[in-house]
């Protein structure tokens, strides 16, 4: 059995789901929580849909001693369908901590997203390049919105200390369709209403 649970990966968004009463406050994590289901599930397409993500998101990322910006829905999707393809569309949670507004959504926790060896040993990392691991790092993410849409994500790498590389058992790898049929039943679609653009 995995010691990792896919299904558990947004517990503290859908927690905090339960108990947020301001109705924009609430779309937003509701569109929050259907994208990362939908990243997760190899589904990165629907995250562009014209009720959930700007015509030109941008991305910013330092990660793990690197810097890259991605502008425009192409460029993002780029690395989505990179990641669906190695599957590193795959994430999970150690500890999660968020607060919303009216125009952000803002994360802190240990993240660690599956990475074939063949990718960290291109990087330098010393690991055999036919397993596959979690890379775990210590990440804050900004996620801004603009009238409930989703404007783009900042995401740092905030203490280097944290990283770690954690060798996986074949039988704990999953692959994008694997996630997608367990994640299938948690992606739900956003409230019918959007407080933001509704008179």
């Amino acid at each position: 059995m995995s010691r990792f649970d896919i299904t558990r990966t947004n517990i503290a968004v859908e927690r905090l789901i339960e108990t947020t009463q301001d109705p924009r406050h609430l779309y937003l994590l509701h569109a929050y929580n259907r994208h990362r289901y939908l990243e997760m599930a190899g589904r990165y397409e629907e995250i562009f849909a014209p009720d959930m993500t700007v015509a030109h998101p941008v991305y910013h990322f330092n990660m793990l001693g690197e810097t890259l910006t991605l502008e425009g829905a192409e460029a993002v999707k780029g690395v989505y369908a990179e990641w669906t393809a190695s599957h590193q569309c795959i994430f999970y949670v150690e500890s999660e901590k968020l607060a919303v507004s009216d125009d952000m959504i803002v994360s802190t926790s240990i993240m660690l997203q599956q990475t074939p060896g063949n990718v960290l040993a291109a990087s330098g990392v010393d690991v055999d390049p036919e397993a596959t691991y979690l890379v775990k790092s210590a990440e804050h993410m900004i996620w801004p919105y603009e009238n409930g849409l989703l404007v783009g994500e900042d995401v740092w790498e905030y203490d280097a200390t944290q990283r770690d590389v954690i060798a996986l058992d074949p039988s704990e790898v999953l692959t994008a369709e694997q996630s997608g049929r367990l994640l299938a039943p948690l992606i739900k679609p956003l409230p019918a209403v959007n407080p933001f653009t509704s008179s």
